[in-house]
């Protein structure tokens, strides 16, 4: 008898903890908007304002009472939003960002333009044709390069976990290695799916 009030208590907590686990999804639009902002702020590029909020007003039953299912008591509101946002501003990926800036307006703005350097297809810089740099600046080239690289490896895992999703980083990473090269200027080179440099 013992057994069997076990089983029925078991399988009880279990249904229960099953109606009220979430999935947690990774959401690719607001990771895109995300992308968006934070790389044209880089690229000096002008972003638009973000439009406020929409308010919905709930839906009343004829006797003027708001009407509530049972979703909405089991959902948090948080999850039953209708655009879940990616936090991109910490203080670290400000740090991140304006250092990031400060080399496309220099060094790696100067390389990008030449065809020396170009995005790759993971989310990185690369150096794609070293004879574009003069010899004695390659050494500078490379270190440039590198600490670039440095700083996106950083920024892809604080905006992952600034969400407290770490194990988003390699999805963000991929969407923002498709919006580095969707806005990359003419003239710059890019990696295709395949590896190949392209230049836009």
């Amino acid at each position: 008898m013992r057994k069997l009030v076990y089983v029925i208590l078991t399988s009880l907590a279990v249904a229960l903890v099953g109606c009220v686990t979430i999935n947690v999804y990774f959401p690719e639009a607001a990771a895109q908007k995300a992308a968006d902002q934070f790389i044209g702020n880089v690229l000096d590029e002008a972003t638009p304002a973000a439009p406020a909020p929409k308010v919905q007003k709930p839906v009343t039953k004829d006797d003027g009472q708001p009407s509530a299912m049972l979703l909405d008591l089991l959902v948090p509101a948080a999850y039953a939003a209708d655009t879940p946002n990616i936090r991109i501003q910490t203080a670290a990926t400000e740090a991140i960002r304006g250092r990031m800036q400060g080399r496309f307006q220099g060094a790696l703005g100067d390389l990008l333009d030449s065809g020396a350097v170009g995005f790759t297809r993971d989310g990185m810089v690369a150096m794609r044709d070293a004879a574009k740099v003069p010899l004695s600046q390659r050494a500078q080239a490379n270190a440039t390069v590198a600490d670039e690289n440095r700083d996106r490896t950083a920024l892809y895992r604080e905006i992952a976990n600034a969400n407290n999703h770490p194990e988003w980083e390699a999805q963000i990473r991929t969407t923002f290695a498709k919006t580095w090269i969707e806005k990359a200027r003419a003239g710059w080179y890019y990696q295709d799916a395949s590896g190949a440099w392209q230049k836009k």
